[in-house]
């Protein structure tokens, strides 16, 4: 492991680390934020997953979250969203292959070889994280939009593991817009009913623990209709009796000044959870 990235901020450190994974088969970059808490004692962590075209620094960069972190004593954790490298599979467009990992386990050559971001990021990261930082095992999970997607299925995935969960404009039923039946027709095949185990709208029935979710989305997201349709998982929620607080933003878009303008409150309400 390899600390690439050293810059003070608000009292603590912004870091960028690159390491082999053995999960994805190639070299990663991740972020972590240490506040000045880190110094004397093991912290709590929130883990951020970004969406489709991002990596490692938009989250750092854009979002303004390592003041609300400093505030509350959290550890910002932010990896890549997808395996990179020269023999790593890619396609044309932005909505496939790098940048666009979609955090399940591609079972569908030749993106299996490397595509596996959902044991990454719920398996081997917290793991080297644990280990090499000051890091306690108090976990949450947040992200945007195809990250957003990722928190909430990890989240309903792994009952313990996580204290709490939130998301900006998630890609709440992939399996049936889109960005989603794209990614899984070609990382999982063309068998619909196996893309049920990585949707959050059929997950929420089947939750065997029942986290509440809090999920911000702006009214004025240019793709709230065709690809985001949280109403999708306001009803499954409805019908399984699963909580969930869908705040519309009004006059906010898909953007990170719509995440820095909430990002306050997201971690606010993890660090209730985390610090409880």
């Amino acid at each position: 492991m390899e600390r690439i990235e050293h810059r003070a901020c608000f009292g603590g450190w912004q870091d960028v680390y690159r390491h082999a994974s053995e999960t994805l088969g190639c070299g990663m970059n991740f972020a972590v934020y240490l506040p000045p808490q880190a110094g004397s004692h093991k912290l709590p962590v929130l883990y951020w997953l970004s969406g489709l075209t991002c990596s490692e620094q938009n989250f750092i960069t854009k979002a303004g979250a390592q003041r609300y972190a400093a505030e509350h004593g959290i550890i910002l954790v932010a990896p890549d969203t997808s395996p990179r490298g020269g023999d790593v599979a890619d396609a044309e467009g932005y909505d496939l292959g790098m940048g666009a990992g979609f955090y399940v386990n591609a079972t569908r050559a030749p993106w299996s070889a490397h595509y596996r971001m959902y044991d990454y990021v719920v398996s081997e990261l917290p793991a080297l994280i644990e280990a090499n930082f000051p890091a306690s095992a108090a976990r949450a999970i947040s992200g945007h939009s195809m990250g957003g997607h990722g928190a909430l299925i990890a989240a309903m995935k792994n009952p313990g593991r996580y204290r709490s969960v939130s998301a900006f404009s998630p890609i709440v039923a992939p399996s049936q817009v889109p960005w989603g039946e794209k990614a899984f027709a070609a990382y999982l095949g063309d068998d619909r009913q196996a893309w049920k185990a990585w949707d959050a709208t059929e997950l929420v029935s089947g939750a065997q623990e029942r986290l509440p979710l809090l999920i911000d989305q702006g009214d004025a997201d240019e793709f709230l209709a065709g690809q985001l349709k949280p109403e999708l998982l306001r009803d499954a929620c409805a019908a399984a009796g699963h909580r969930l607080q869908l705040r519309m933003q009004p006059g906010y878009d898909h953007s990170y000044y719509f995440i820095a303008s909430f990002i306050g409150e997201h971690i606010a309400h993890h660090a209730a959870a985390l610090n409880a």
